[in-house]
């Protein structure tokens, strides 16, 4: 499993595996200052036990280094992008020309209390589509990809109902004391 970010004191973490262990997911930064976002979907991956890359690209800065990123990680059969972007958000439609692979756009609330970044996600033209999360929504994001793998992965998917299961319990518990 890669590792955990708890103890942010790297900024951009390339997770080197051995050749045998298949990334599931990459997740590209648009900046490094995305990565409290991203160490929110880390920590879900850590939980479900999913391999992992993070990095940082640029759609606009560095285009090739984008491209490159996504060719490398169908070499390395990656079953999902994340791509977390603020502003005019163009990472994960831009990660989405590039694969066929499901991709999950997280938007950042740096302008526009991220409205801007998230209408450019959600309304990406027919036959290129990015699914979009909630505004800062690494987890979800995170969680999304876990479904997504979870097709046909039953481990993975006994994982996410136990995950949801718990949420379950807390609001029924809510409910009884919530007056006490």
């Amino acid at each position: 499993m890669a590792q955990s970010l708890n103890m942010f004191s790297y900024i951009i973490i390339i997770v080197k595996k051995e050749a045998d262990i298949i990334t599931d997911v990459v997740v590209i930064l648009g900046s490094k200052s995305d990565r409290d976002i991203a160490k929110k979907a880390v920590d879900m991956f850590d939980e479900f036990g999913i391999e992992y890359i993070v990095t940082v690209a640029s759609a606009h800065r560095t285009p090739a280094r984008v491209a490159k990123i996504i060719d490398d990680a169908h070499k390395d059969g990656v079953k999902a992008f994340i791509a977390i972007a603020g502003l005019a958000a163009h990472l994960p439609g831009v990660v989405a020309s590039h694969t066929i692979k499901p991709v999950i756009g997280v938007p950042v609330n740096a302008a526009l209390d991220g409205m801007d970044a998230l209408l450019s996600i959600a309304q990406m033209p027919a036959g290129i589509p990015v699914a979009c999360v909630g505004i800062g929504r690494g987890d979800n994001a995170a969680i999304l990809a876990a479904q997504i793998i979870a097709v046909g992965n039953k481990e993975l998917e006994a994982k996410l109902e136990n995950y949801r299961m718990e949420f379950t319990k807390k609001t029924e518990h809510d409910a009884e004391t919530l007056f006490d």
